[in-house]
């Protein structure tokens, strides 16, 4: 006979923890590790090139990667660090493709990662670079779609991403899809309020969500269908807030924290495995930082 699977088995495929990364309050490389319960950590020494605006996505199924971002006023870098699926994040790795900072990344085809947009400290870009199941990346792509930076980025469909909304010389809400091969389609028009400094996860083990970002700090949220359709505002829940990270946990939920809007923070905001954004999770831990990345492990 045909082993029973279980109707939530599809559900329950993500990974099990997660981990904030690096950040601004004078550019750190602290973390703080996600339980399966969604709860946050105490700080963790950090290990690599100290930096803010950082992207970081899943790789190989189980593990991370943080990559770029800005060390100094006028300073991009390259520069990436692996995360190991125990949630130990490596030294540095040498910088592949063009360094820039506000950039955003999700993984694809369940085992590979693509960073992709951001600013390279003269104008904002559309590149894109792969990463392998081995956490490679790869030399630059040529970019698809509005160069921006400040956008967030998620898996949605269980092998696909999206890239969306951000900040361009104004505030913008088109998305850029991203198929099972890597490949970033042009512009979809976009779906509700325009903004940027924003940041998005998958839940439900197949679908998406962008939640926060800039326009005086709000908290609405879009969700992603697991066929890349954005849906239109969902009142805001929690603190109002930008320059935040997301992050998948407990196989099929996700984690919104920290913020860099009106004085720097660590409030933490769980996403149901429909969907559903809780308040403000009564404690906060970790320290107080914003424009950081954050990505799934286990």
């Amino acid at each position: 006979m045909f082993p029973i699977i279980p109707a939530n088995s599809a559900a329950e495929s993500g990974n099990q923890e997660g981990i904030f990364g690096y950040g601004s309050g004078s550019y750190v490389s602290m973390t703080n590790l996600v339980s399966d319960a969604g709860v946050v950590s105490t700080d963790v020494t950090g290990v690599g090139t100290a930096r803010e605006s950082p992207a970081a996505c899943e790789y190989g199924g189980d593990k991370g990667i943080f990559g770029y971002g800005r060390i100094g006023s006028h300073s991009s870098t390259a520069v990436s660090n692996l995360v190991s699926n125990t949630g130990v994040v490596a030294s540095d790795t040498a910088g592949v493709g063009t360094a820039r900072r506000a950039l955003a990344a999700c993984s694809y085809d369940e085992d590979k990662g693509i960073f992709g947009f951001g600013y390279d400290d003269s104008s904002y870009v559309s590149t894109s670079n792969l990463v392998s199941n081995a956490g490679v990346v790869a030399t630059d792509t040529t970019g698809v779609g509005t160069v921006r930076g400040f956008l967030g980025a998620c898996e949605y469909g269980d092998d696909k991403g999206i890239f969306g909304y951000g900040h361009g010389g104004s505030d913008l809400s088109m998305t850029n899809l991203v198929s099972n091969a890597g490949v970033v389609a042009s512009d979809t028009t976009g779906v509700g309020t325009v903004r940027g400094f924003l940041a998005a996860c998958s839940y439900g083990g197949d679908k998406g969500i962008f939640g926060y970002g800039n326009g005086s700090a709000v908290s609405m949220t879009n969700l992603v269908s697991n066929a890349g359709v954005v849906g239109t505002d969902v009142a805001g829940v929690g603190t109002a807030r930008y320059a935040l990270a997301a992050c998948e946990y407990g196989g099929d939920k996700g984690i919104f924290g920290f913020k860099g809007s009106g004085g720097w923070g660590a409030m933490t905001n769980l996403v149901s495995n429909t969907g559903v954004v809780a308040s403000d999770q009564a404690a906060e831990t970790g320290t107080a930082r914003g424009y950081l990345a954050a990505c799934s492990f286990n």
